[in-house]
């Protein structure tokens, strides 16, 4: 099997992996992956990540115009931003997950470090989580305010919308979201009832034991 299509079949697993398991609904969230040559798959516009096609992945070019397929996602420029900023970025996932949604509009969360310390897996796969403002959906603003980071934050959430998380590959990628959602799900269960946080010590040690961008 080509490079093109295995990483076709591997979006539609995942995507339907998250779908069947009810971390996106209906036409929300989207996918993208970059091949080898420096072309981008990203999943098309409307579609349900629960019933994709691999032939119908939209097939980018480095410039992120459409090569083949369908019309890509309206929130492209929200993927390439991680690709232009953040080295080493081999795929992007943005989902509509309602636990990360939730956490997104509850006006006492840190905008700069989203997440709380729960556990050492959200920070080993992760990081920090930077909340950036509302945005209509496809906006380019979105796209400009993760070049405004710098390439500092492989995820970020998006108030009222979502979380997008750039990762080595779209494994690596799938998993820190979905990592980032049951941290924001713990986040909403245990709200208001002072649970026992990760310290400034322990938070520390992972950093330093698994090497994390902090």
């Amino acid at each position: 099997m080509s490079e093109i299509s295995k990483l076709r079949e591997d979006i539609c697993l995942l995507a339907k992996s998250m779908f069947d398991r009810g971390l996106t609904c209906g036409a929300s969230g989207n996918i993208s992956a970059r091949l080898s040559d420096g072309t981008v798959l990203v999943t098309p516009t409307g579609r349900a990540m629960g019933f994709l096609d691999p032939a119908q992945i939209s097939h980018l070019d480095q410039d992120f115009r459409l090569l083949s397929g369908d019309p890509p996602t309206k929130e492209t420029p929200l993927h390439s931003a991680f690709y232009e900023t953040r080295a080493g970025t081999g795929a992007v996932v943005h989902l509509h997950s309602t636990h990360s949604v939730a956490l997104s509009m509850m006006p006492d969360v840190d905008p700069d470090d989203v997440l709380p310390p729960l556990t050492p897996y959200t920070i080993m796969r992760v990081g920090k989580v930077k909340l950036l403002p509302f945005f209509l959906p496809g906006d380019d603003g979105m796209g400009d305010a993760v070049r405004g980071l710098a390439g500092k934050r492989s995820a970020v959430l998006l108030a009222n919308h979502g979380p997008v998380v750039a990762g080595k590959d779209i494994w690596a990628a799938t998993f820190a979201m979905e990592e980032l959602e049951e941290t924001a799900k713990l986040a909403m269960l245990t709200r208001g009832l002072a649970p026992n946080a990760l310290s400034t010590e322990n938070i520390a040690a992972i950093v330093k034991k698994f090497d994390v961008d902090w």
